[in-house]
């Protein structure tokens, strides 16, 4: 198994993409601390596990909270190998009706203001510990485009971009890789705001599949890039969007066989 014995920390664990990955890091051996703001459902969901899973309340707008994230991980399990920033929020709303409390404060405070709280925790534990780690970011494919009703998370998701380059650079000498996760169009809870808004078809049709994709795809790209078969990846931004990027809205219908 490609994470046999590694012990892991995955934020925004009481669903979606972070559920999933808890899962699959589970099923590849690893041992998790599974964490999220809603400390109920991660401990419901460590129950599934038995002794290889453990829930952990935490808000990662708090450093201290963060910190001590950190800390209980190596006291449960008694080490530290990978951490997964995966808290994210964001609101579908456009830019001219924000509140800037609500609408940007609140959203840059978990998406950006959390990975760089954990990035920092995290580097230092890895330093202390005197060992390798690896520091995985959720970031999104609105990292690096514009999209309506989505300002707040797309700057956030940039500055995920930029955070997971430069502190690869500067943890790089301590043998700590920091790689970042962008999403595309995955059916999640955050996905299914524009159901609600009678968009959900539209943006169905954009895949290159014609379909969403699944969290427990994006969670088996959390797995390869904690494991030691993706040494050589660092300090990069991997786009796991089913080639969302890379084209528009066909213009002619396309059949899927």
């Amino acid at each position: 198994m490609r994470l046999d014995k590694k012990v892991a920390i995955v934020t925004g664990a009481s669903g979606g993409i972070g559920q999933e990955i808890v899962r699959v890091f589970v099923e590849q051996g690893a041992s998790v601390l599974a964490a999220d703001l809603n400390g109920d459902a991660v401990s419901e969901l460590a129950d599934l596990y038995g002794e290889q899973v453990v829930g952990f309340a935490v808000d990662v707008t708090d450093f201290a909270a963060v910190d001590a994230m950190m800390e209980a991980a190596v006291e449960t399990f008694g080490s530290l190998d990978v951490v997964i920033s995966n808290a994210g929020i964001g609101n579908a709303k456009m830019l001219l009706d924000h509140d800037p409390v609500a609408d940007f404060d609140l959203v840059t405070g978990v998406n950006q203001k959390g990975v760089y709280h954990g990035i920092l925790a995290a580097g230092r534990k890895f330093v202390e510990l005197g060992k390798p780690g690896v520091i995985l970011n959720t970031s999104s494919v609105y990292g690096t485009m514009a999209s309506e009703m989505s300002f707040t998370y797309n700057v956030s998701k940039a500055a995920v971009d930029m955070m997971t380059k430069c502190a690869a650079l500067e943890l790089a000498p301590h043998g700590i890789r920091v790689v970042g996760v962008a999403p595309g169009r995955v059916d999640t809870p955050l996905l299914r705001q524009y159901e609600a808004l009678g968009l959900w078809e539209h943006i169905r049709r954009e895949q290159m599949r014609n379909e969403f994709t699944q969290p427990v795809e994006i969670a088996k790209v959390f797995a390869f890039l904690a494991s030691e078969d993706a040494n050589c990846i660092n300090g990069t931004t991997v786009a796991a969007d089913d080639g969302f990027l890379n084209f528009k809205y066909p213009l002619i219908e396309r059949t899927t066989s």
